[in-house]
């Protein structure tokens, strides 16, 4: 469409594949954008709780949402242009996914439990958005991220607070039993590709 890219937001440091973050920034020019805390070597801006970028008539509101990631940012978006400044979508990454919620034990160094807990505050802030807000996550059916997730790429918050069964527990240690529990295997090489998203670098061909 002829638009610059001037600005790339990550959610969180994946552990499935391998971001183009570097070579999207080296090709564009664009500022990439990290929660704080993630632990990466890429030249980047890292954001804070609640810190907004504004770009134009855009709006992006990073919203810490540990827990499938002890550092993950949702990014809730507005549009100045839509005559106000409410939220219109959220980027919810690997926290609240269609259908389901992120996996907590990727990044969790053996000890899944406490960012499962976590994961249970994240998505209720999340809540806390309109139900008209468009939910945009990381992945949909056919991910290792998640368990029963929708084959449709997209959501509204009011959609997955009606139907989305991992949303139905009303305390922490129910929630995290509930979405420890069949997880599928880890994805393979996790830890060279969490390594290469850390760094920058491309890992070592097998």
């Amino acid at each position: 469409m002829g638009a610059p890219i001037v600005a790339v937001f990550e959610t969180h440091v994946q552990a499935d594949h391998v971001s183009g973050l570097p070579a999207l920034v080296e090709a564009t020019g664009a500022t990439a954008y990290l929660p704080a805390g993630s632990g990466v070597e890429i030249d980047h801006v890292a954001l804070a709780d609640r810190e907004r970028v504004e770009l134009g008539n855009t709006i992006v509101e990073a919203l810490a949402t540990p827990g499938h990631a002890p550092a993950h940012h949702a990014y809730v978006v507005a549009d100045r242009r839509r005559g106000t400044e409410e939220p219109w979508m959220v980027f919810t990454g690997d926290s609240l996914l269609v259908g389901d919620v992120g996996r907590p034990d990727l990044h969790a160094g053996g000890k899944p439990e406490p960012l499962a807990e976590q994961l249970f505050d994240s998505i209720g802030r999340l809540l806390e958005l309109p139900d008209g807000v468009l939910v945009l996550p990381s992945h949909y059916a056919g991910s290792v991220c998640g368990r029963s997730l929708s084959g449709n790429p997209f959501s509204t918050i009011g959609f997955e607070r009606a139907h989305n069964s991992a949303l139905a527990f009303s305390d922490a240690d129910a929630f995290a039993r509930a979405v420890l529990a069949d997880l599928p295997p880890p994805p393979a090489n996790q830890r060279e590709i969490v390594a290469a998203n850390r760094s920058g670098r491309l890992p070592a061909p097998a």
